[in-house]
């Protein structure tokens, strides 16, 4: 059902590395970005796939990992993606990009998850570097990476933000992931009939 697949669907930053992906699969799981909705249905994305470890070693250094965790500077040797989807937006197709790299992301991740596969949306990427390292014609706008692998760490969602609407997530001294998410009566603003 998908609203398992949805809650399965976690932000992983760590991965059993060396459970290699196949360009096979990453092709699978693009194909279900490219199904999914597009604004106007002008499907302006276009992709960068690596599974190839010396591309990937290009491409780790362009991402800032989980802001919130103030003393964790990304997966260690390891532990990082075996794989990279790189988003982005042609702007000879269209200049407006709407939410369509949202759409095809989440395709993309619940594919994985079905799959047994864990990933991350990243916009924390130093586009010039990203840019330089893989040679990206300026014609494409830089959206999104996701980081995929085989994950390595226990995420689980918390069922409401603190107190002080805290919604911050932090690891516990096991590691475990913890995300707070804030109450389904707080994100709903108004219901009819009441």
């Amino acid at each position: 059902m998908i609203a398992d697949l949805v809650k399965k669907t976690r932000s992983f930053r760590r991965f059993n590395e060396d459970r290699k992906i196949s360009l096979k699969i990453l092709k699978a799981l693009v194909d279900s970005g490219r199904l999914s909705a597009s604004a106007a249905n002008r499907q302006p994305l276009k992709y960068i796939l690596s599974c190839d470890p010396e591309i990937n070693d290009r491409i780790f250094p362009c991402i800032g990992w989980a802001a919130y965790l103030k003393d964790w500077k990304g997966p260690e040797k390891g532990q990082r993606p075996a794989a990279y989807i790189i988003m982005l937006g042609d702007t000879a197709v269209s200049t407006e990009f709407w939410c369509d790299h949202g759409i095809s992301g989440q395709s993309i991740l619940l594919g994985a998850v079905e799959m047994g596969l864990g990933g991350c949306f990243i916009g924390a990427i130093d586009k010039g570097r990203l840019r330089a390292a893989l040679n990206i014609a300026p014609q494409y706008r830089i959206m999104l990476i996701i980081a995929l692998g085989e994950p390595a760490e226990q995420v689980v969602i918390e069922s409401t933000a603190d107190t002080n609407g805290n919604i911050r997530y932090w690891r516990d001294n096991d590691g475990i992931h913890h995300v707070p998410k804030r109450p389904l009566d707080e994100v709903i603003l108004k219901q009819f009939p009441k």
